[in-house]
């Protein structure tokens, strides 16, 4: 079975993060990009494509995986705009994307140590991602959230 995540058709844009990860970071009110038949649950409330997150109102403390594809830049601005909540993304930190959602937005950054080895909604984890990885934080506690986490990596207070 090939588990890589460097071809897209293979894996879609649904990369779910390992839910080891997200308990470290503690409970979430909110993932708005939860897939259909999710093996795990990293919040309370999950939106799914079917429920359109970027539709729908965002509440509480949220935790974002967002869709890896070209409308990533929605979800950025989205919870940048909400203020409350930690996304994890690749840490391309040189994108238009990245400069207009994290570096002049967001409270704290963790570039995780490492590659992390993303879920399938298979349920089933896959080979190392094809780019390193960052937890981005909005609010102060998220950035707390970070700093507590004990996720090996780099912490960066904005």
């Amino acid at each position: 079975m090939n588990t890589s995540f460097e071809r897209v058709e293979l894996t879609k844009v649904e990369w779910l993060t390992p839910p080891c990860l997200v308990k470290k970071l503690g409970e979430f009110d909110l993932d708005p990009c939860s897939p259909i038949n999710a093996p795990f649950l990293h919040a309370k409330t999950n939106y799914t494509i079917e429920d359109n997150g970027l539709n729908k109102q965002w509440f509480g403390r949220v935790y974002c995986n967002p869709p890896y594809g070209k409308q990533m830049n929605l979800w950025l601005e989205k919870l940048k705009l909400h203020g409350n909540g930690i996304t994890l993304i690749f840490a391309r930190t040189e994108t238009k994307c990245f400069f207009e959602n994290v570096w002049n937005s967001a409270d704290a950054l963790l570039f995780v140590k490492g590659r992390i080895r993303f879920y399938h909604v298979s349920g089933i984890q896959g080979g190392t991602s094809g780019a390193p990885s960052v937890f981005v934080a909005y609010g102060k506690e998220n950035a707390l959230a970070l700093k507590n986490s004990g996720i090996d990596g780099r912490y960066l207070e904005l």
